[in-house]
């Protein structure tokens, strides 16, 4: 029984020490996959850190070069647009002024070290290196570079923003270079329109500035040298025509290495036993846990946030406004909204592109990450538009500075690169008192507000009021009216007189569109401006100018003038449609003239100067509408050169009211005769005024003395031959 019993006791504990075994070679295994896979996943993390810091320390160095570029450009604008230098290089050069101004500024190169004053024929008036003359030519110094930057800013002329700047090798090693033209500051000195002078400065990179820049960005060995080193760590220096100069490399840090190495020990010590391999695992655990719980923190932020520009997003806006809306009741305070929409936000995408716009889209969030409160919260809701929520004071002062503050930030035009965007805003407020009004809600109302201040006249503010809603379903309304209008073809053309000054027989008419909705008219005042802020108008005006050559048929004797919109002159697509609508319709372009106010030449003059040469190249005549009520500029005059100029009505009123409006009135003709520009005078209501006009050298008059807009029947009955023979309408 002993026997028996010992020999199961042996079975049993053979059988024990076969699962405790087991059990321990499972854990060994266990154990060894875990560390092979720390170690791989250590080794994953090493290389990924080093590639990390490797792109890290990239961007670096392309941030150095953009910054260095950027600054040596800044800095030849800060030397070459000022009055007193303009004063003192056209001309009889002032050359002790410049030797002091331009050539000791190189002395040390704090700022730049080779300096060149090159004339208008490309000759060199000046050079310094160093602070002391230097015997060499601009264009053997800078080479093929210097000369297409050169040319490049003599072509842009006096145009505000058209420095240069770019990396080049002259004979003295790498340099970065700027480039501008001297002009003044100011419009109280003048500079010649041909025949310019330019300025040309250089900082070279020695190897005294490139170990200064490795100090600054805290990159470690970094040397330029003329060909790319064999491990790849380099930036390349590209020139003007992209090809490199030479090759910005460093000293790797390849932290994940030095990481690698020290965890490594601990990592083996794992293999000492089970106990350690349980601490590692709960630690993995933990590590995992912390991991995920930063993971899903850093998708809940993601999903709240705009990519764009970094701000909130929509959903990150109503969920802090539900925070905020909590704050208010808690604290017996207001929260207030204000809602921006950017004024000419379409021009810059559809002129410059949409990587433009998405560079303008950040540098206004970055400026309105600067203008708001500390304890504000600011976020991107749509393409252009943003919102500024914030619990506001008791008196509303920090609100009206804000307002300002926003308002006038959108004064200042945007540089991105060598562009210049000039963009407005449009700000609509509403107030949840005491966290009453919920998110959603509050964002309509200030949406409501914007859209009001926009249709005021933009770059203003607006409070919202409860009558606002009712104007804007209101004006829905008659959205779908006029849209549903226009594809239906209800829109009527009416058509005034335009007579000669001497002799008064008619010799064109203006086409004007006109709406009747419910038997009742509605202003072109209203619907006009309703079609353009929609998009309306690129149905409206083609079917207005359409209907407007088939009607000119009937009267070959007759020119047609037709309004165009703003709206219109920015489609791309609008000259070539406008030119086939008129050939479709077989008549010489040269009848039709087509109304553009100054406004848009204002704010696009490079776009509407295409626009303009590519219908005046078909044929087509161009005029200035309204003349005198706005801007009124000579320089647009002269720059674009209209074929016809057509004076305000406002203008013409003064004539007669004062001997001031009337000088003003003969002094507007006057210019005109002086660019061989004819005159047509709006607003003619009395013989006076059309006498006084003659008298002034209009040759065109127009007005309700020689007929109001009438139907296509009563002109064609208008100049149909009576039975004397005059076709006077009027004496």
């Amino acid at each position: 029984m002993r026997r028996l019993a010992h020999h199961l006791s042996g079975i049993l504990g053979a059988r024990r020490l076969t699962v405790v075994l087991g059990v321990l070679g499972s854990f060994a295994v266990v154990v060894s996959l875990a560390t092979v896979l720390v170690m791989m996943a250590l080794g994953f993390l090493a290389n990924r850190a080093n590639e990390l810091d490797e792109e890290r320390t990239r961007q670096t160095v392309f941030g150095a070069l953009s910054s260095m570029r950027s600054s040596i450009v800044t800095t030849v604008r800060d030397y070459s647009v000022w009055d007193d230098a303009a004063e003192r290089v056209y001309g009889t050069p002032d050359m002790p002024w410049l030797v002091t101004n331009f050539g000791l500024a190189t002395e040390g190169g704090p700022l730049f070290d080779t300096v060149f004053l090159v004339d208008e024929k490309g000759g060199t008036m000046l050079a310094y290196r160093n602070g002391v003359p230097f015997d060499m030519d601009a264009g053997t110094f800078g080479g093929a570079a210097f000369e297409t930057m050169r040319r490049e800013v003599i072509e842009a002329g006096l145009t505000p923003g058209t420095e240069i700047g770019a990396f080049l090798r002259t004979s003295k090693g790498s340099a970065v270079a700027a480039i501008s033209a001297i002009r003044p500051a100011s419009d109280a000195v003048k500079a010649p329109q041909s025949g310019m002078r330019t300025l040309f400065i250089l900082r070279h990179l020695t190897p005294a500035r490139i170990s200064k820049i490795s100090d600054n960005f805290l990159v470690s060995g970094l040397l330029l040298t003329d060909t790319a080193p064999a491990t790849g760590d380099a930036v390349a220096l590209n020139g003007p025509d992209g090809k490199p100069l030479g090759y910005l490399s460093w000293t790797p840090e390849a932290p994940g290495d030095k990481s690698y190495d020290q965890v490594r020990p601990l990592v083996l010590l794992a293999l000492a036993g089970v106990i350690v391999f349980f601490v590692l695992l709960v630690l993995t655990g933990a590590i995992f846990a912390v991991r995920l719980k930063a993971d899903e923190n850093s998708a809940r932020l993601q999903a709240l946030t705009d990519r764009l520009s970094g701000l909130r997003n929509r959903t990150g806006l109503y969920l802090g406004l539900d925070e905020l809306n909590a704050r208010a009741v808690a604290e017996a305070r207001d929260v207030l909204m204000l809602y921006l929409d950017l004024d000419g936000f379409k021009d810059v995408n559809d002129f410059y592109g949409h990587a433009v716009g998405d560079r303008l889209i950040r540098g206004v969030s970055a400026g309105l990450s600067r203008l708001v409160p500390e304890d504000a919260m600011l976020a991107r809701i749509g393409g252009d538009e943003f919102a500024i929520v914030f619990l506001a004071g008791a008196d509303g002062a920090e609100t009206e500075r804000l307002t300002r503050a926003l308002l006038d930030f959108f004064t200042e035009p945007f540089a991105i690169g060598e562009r210049v965007a000039i963009v407005g805003a449009s700000i609509g407020i509403a107030v949840s008192h005491r966290g009453a009004v919920a998110g959603e809600e509050l964002l309509r109302r200030a949406d409501v507000a914007m859209y009001r201040a926009k249709h005021a006249g933009r770059g203003r503010a607006m409070h919202y009021e409860t009558l606002m809603d009712d104007d804007r379903d209101m004006r829905r309304e008659m959205e779908e009216a006029l849209r549903a209008a226009v594809g239906r073809g209800e829109i009527d053309v009416a058509y005034q007189p335009i007579v000669r000054a001497r002799g008064r027989d008619i010799c064109g008419v203006e086409a004007l569109a006109r709406w009747t909705r419910d038997g009742q008219p509605v202003s072109p005042d209203v619907f006009i401006p309703l079609a353009e802020a929609t998009g309306i108008i690129d149905a409206l005006g083609p079917l207005i100018l359409k209907r407007a050559c088939e009607a000119a048929r009937q009267w070959p004797d007759l020119g047609v003038s037709i309004n165009v919109s703003p709206a219109q002159f920015r489609n791309p697509y609008f000259p070539d449609q406008a030119l086939a609508t008129i050939a479709a319709a077989g008549i010489d372009p040269a009848r039709i003239t087509l109304e553009i106010t100054e406004g848009y030449f204002i704010q696009n003059p490079g776009r509407a100067k295409l626009v303009m040469d590519r219908l005046k190249a078909g044929g087509v005549r161009i005029a200035l509408d309204d003349f005198g009520a706005g801007f009124s500029s000579i320089g647009y005059l002269i720059r674009f050169g209209f074929d016809r100029m057509k004076i305000d009505r406002s203008l013409t009123m003064a004539g007669q009211q004062s001997i001031k409006g009337g000088a003003m009135l003969q002094a507007t003709v006057a210019l005109a005769a002086s660019f061989d520009m004819p005159v047509t005078a709006e607003g003619v209501e009395t013989a006076e005024q059309a006498a006084f006009l003659h008298l002034c050298g209009c040759d065109q008059l127009q007005g309700y003395f020689y007929g109001r807009p009438m139907s296509e029947k009563a002109i064609c009955d208008l100049i149909a031959p009576p039975a004397a023979t005059s076709q006077s309408i009027a004496g």
